[in-house]
């Protein structure tokens, strides 16, 4: 089994900023190994202790280079800390996305999943609802000053949602740089989204409806039976949409945070200020 010292880095976020597509393309290099889920263990699984944590990376030694990806240590104001403990020489990345973006379309996913109501305003309107994970979630320079007390600026690298899009091969060519990873001129980058808001679910008010038969659908799943009820069930949601007003709230909520976050880094964040929804 690994050992503490053989993790070379952690993608820490930001959650539904694609990060899920960063670690699908290092997954791609035979020198990279990553687990697939996301462990979350210096968040919300901590009390398992460090030998359930390197157990979930199933490889036979430290050869390659070794990480993981986990979006609830940006956010967790714990982790920092249980992080620089266990893993002082680690690297971190960090991909953040337009605060407003990442707010909805965080919601988005959970409206999909029928966790959420669609009352928009109720979830997202900064007046009543700052505190909950949507809006909590995307205020970055908190989150990223609790990293830089403990690690050292060259430790990290940050890079946007928005260059996935423009620019993916300068994205992975970053993230690669950092890592030490050699650059492969023939490499081309995935280009499909990991997740897709368009792809069809059970729609949010049947799936809370069906929640008590969840332990009997779990027995089902991977059937022929359960796959062919799924298609019938299944379609495309109709998202709350989010309103020019309260994009107008949500912008103004975090222009002070953008600007600090801009200070912190020495970065150009112009981008968020015309950035169009993409969830």
């Amino acid at each position: 089994m690994i050992q503490m010292a053989s993790i070379d880095f952690l993608i820490i976020g930001a959650a539904k900023s694609a990060t899920t597509w960063l670690q699908k393309n290092l997954q791609a290099d035979p020198g990279v190994y990553m687990p697939d889920p996301e462990l979350h263990y210096f968040s919300r699984h901590y009390e398992h202790g460090d030998d359930w944590y390197l157990s979930q990376f199933d490889c036979a030694d430290d050869s390659r280079i070794i990480g993981e990806k986990s979006n609830s240590y940006l956010d967790e104001p714990a982790a920092p800390q249980r992080i620089r403990n266990a893993l002082p020489g680690v690297k971190l990345v960090a991909q953040l996305r337009n605060p407003v973006e990442r707010a909805y379309s965080d919601y988005c996913m959970l409206y999909r999943r029928g966790e959420v109501g669609r009352n928009i305003e109720d979830h997202l309107d900064p007046r009543r609802a700052a505190d909950e994970r949507f809006i909590a979630n995307g205020r970055y320079r908190e989150q990223i000053t609790r990293f830089l007390d403990l690690f050292p600026r060259d430790r990290f690298l940050f890079l946007l949602f928005e260059d996935v899009a423009a620019r993916p091969r300068r994205q992975l060519s970053l993230i690669r740089g950092f890592l030490g990873l050699p650059e492969d001129t023939e490499w081309v980058p995935k280009k499909d989204k990991v997740k897709d808001k368009t792809t069809k679910v059970t729609p949010p008010a049947l799936k809370r409806y069906l929640k008590p038969l969840k332990p009997l659908s779990s027995r089902m799943r991977k059937t022929h039976g359960f796959d062919v009820m799924a298609s019938l069930l299944q379609r495309e949601i109709d998202y709350p949409a989010l309103s020019d007003d309260l994009r107008e709230r949500l912008s103004d909520y975090f222009a002070p945070e953008i600007e600090g976050l801009q200070d912190l880094l020495g970065e150009d964040l112009s981008v968020w200020q015309a950035w169009a929804p993409q969830v």
